[in-house]
């Protein structure tokens, strides 16, 4: 990969879900240094004992950077609550530059559940959270970013064999230790995710908005920490979250995003292969 410039992100409205915790607020500090407008989407909003982090402390801590942002209670299984959420931005901001497709179920007992004994409903909760929420908020606002030029949509996901590059598929591993990995329904609902970013590239670059995948890889989130705590395993292997966040920024702002749109990116390799400082903290200014 060849670095590009970075173009300034002052004033520019960037609606983040799954901001209340993990990657999400971290890209929400990440974009608020650099002068753009945030707009934080998640469910919770006051503090939930299962639950590390909420939307209003993730505002808190914009706020006091000196960052301009809004949260709105967001949930992603509700097509009125997303139209909301985008109606929200546009009212405070006046429309939508950078749409990042971040939030994910990945609470509740769905980790501990195998095939058999997923219910249908497990399922389905996955893909509306994780695939048709993303779909929603890209109808809702692709004629928002046409009428302003163009935007960026980004889509956090998670491992495949595109990102990793390999000729063949990767076989899916059942389980580290005993971390399950055997998650139907998570791993089937983001590689769907990919596909849709890959399909959609061609139309939507046409009207000057480019959409980019980037896996993560295995980050140091608030959640993880607590499971592999409690799975007795090693997580000297996770990233910090500056670098997924880091590599959002970027693409958020590279100077020729259509160089990089219907593809998937691995957060970690793209970051050393475009030389770039996770924690370099980049202010409007800069």
């Amino acid at each position: 990969m060849r670095r590009q410039e970075e173009l300034d992100l002052t004033g520019k409205v960037v609606i983040i879900t799954g901001a209340s915790r993990g990657v999400g607020r971290q890209a929400a500090r990440t974009f608020a240094r650099r002068g753009a407008n945030v707009v934080l989407a998640a469910r919770t909003v006051e503090p939930d004992r299962s639950l590390p982090g909420t939307l209003n402390e993730t505002l808190a801590q914009l706020e006091d950077l000196g960052g301009s942002a809004i949260a709105v209670q967001t949930d992603l299984a509700s097509s009125t609550d997303l139209e909301r959420l985008v109606d929200a931005a546009v009212d405070r901001f006046g429309g939508v530059d950078v749409l990042i497709n971040n939030a994910a179920a990945t609470t509740g007992d769905i980790w501990n559940k195998r095939f058999l004994e997923l219910t249908r409903e497990d399922w389905l909760y996955q893909f509306d959270v994780n695939v048709h929420a993303p779909f929603t908020l890209m109808q809702l606002v692709t004629p928002i970013m046409e009428g302003r030029g163009g935007g960026r949509i980004l889509n956090v996901t998670t491992g495949s064999g595109e990102v990793f590059r390999e000729p063949e598929e990767l076989p899916q591993l059942d389980s580290i230790g005993e971390f399950s990995l055997a998650v139907p329904g998570y791993f089937s609902s983001k590689r769907a995710l990919d596909r849709l970013g890959n399909v959609l590239a061609p139309e939507l670059a046409r009207k000057k908005i480019a959409v980019i995948g980037l896996h993560p890889g295995l980050v140091a989130t608030e959640l993880v920490a607590i499971r592999v705590r409690e799975a007795g395993l090693d997580d000297t292997v996770a990233v910090p979250m500056a670098v997924p966040a880091r590599m959002l920024a970027y693409f958020a702002s590279c100077a020729d995003p259509m160089e990089y749109t219907g593809r998937l990116f691995w957060a970690e390799r793209e970051l050393k292969e475009l030389g770039l400082d996770p924690d370099e903290q980049l202010t409007k200014s800069a």
